[in-house]
């Protein structure tokens, strides 16, 4: 947490808005956590101890305070991407290879953030693409998100490719569309 802010907003984050990347191999420090129905509870409790626990482990963070958190149903996790590290942790380890996610940077708060990630979906798809888990990251607080410009949520959706999605994607794109009404 910034001290001079008081707030858990990471300082610097990846540009990697508009791009696919792949974390495949690198490491991370996932911690479980509670949710209800996709609704995280003691996120900031949450928080703090996975900073606490990274502190601890004498681990160092790419992006310091940047944390992907992932919900679902009745539970989640909580993410950070660290330079590589040997750690006894077992919260400690390296992402699968591959682990590719594509990336946008959603100008708005998580009210507004469900049709932009439906449509990041939806053109994830017509590339033949099978999105999966979705992470987000969110880059202000409501204590510093005036002096950064306004609300901010690195979305990240990870997907696998899947032959079966893109040869039907490239056999709706031969076939001429049939005009409505005829």
């Amino acid at each position: 947490m910034t001290e001079q802010e008081g707030c858990p907003c990471p300082e610097r984050y990846p540009d990697w808005d508009g791009q696919d990347v792949d974390l495949g191999g690198w490491c991370v420090h996932q911690m479980p956590i509670k949710t209800f129905f996709h609704m995280p509870i003691a996120y900031d409790m949450y928080l703090a101890k996975q900073a606490e626990n990274v502190a601890q482990l004498g681990l160092r963070e790419r992006w310091p305070g940047l944390v992907l958190t992932r919900t679902r149903l009745f539970g989640g996790s909580l993410t950070r991407l660290l330079e590589d590290a040997e750690s006894p942790s077992r919260l400690v380890h390296y992402l699968p290879s591959p682990f590719n996610v594509s990336v946008f940077l959603h100008h708005g708060g998580i009210g507004s953030v469900s049709k932009a990630v439906h449509e990041h979906q939806i053109r994830l798809v017509e590339q033949g693409r099978r999105p999966k888990e979705l992470y987000l990251a969110h880059l202000t607080c409501p204590v510093c998100e005036q002096r950064k410009g306004g609300d901010k949520i690195l979305v990240l959706r990870r997907w696998v490719a899947s032959r079966r999605m893109a040869a039907n994607v490239a056999r709706r794109q031969r076939q001429p569309r049939e005009e409505v009404g005829e």
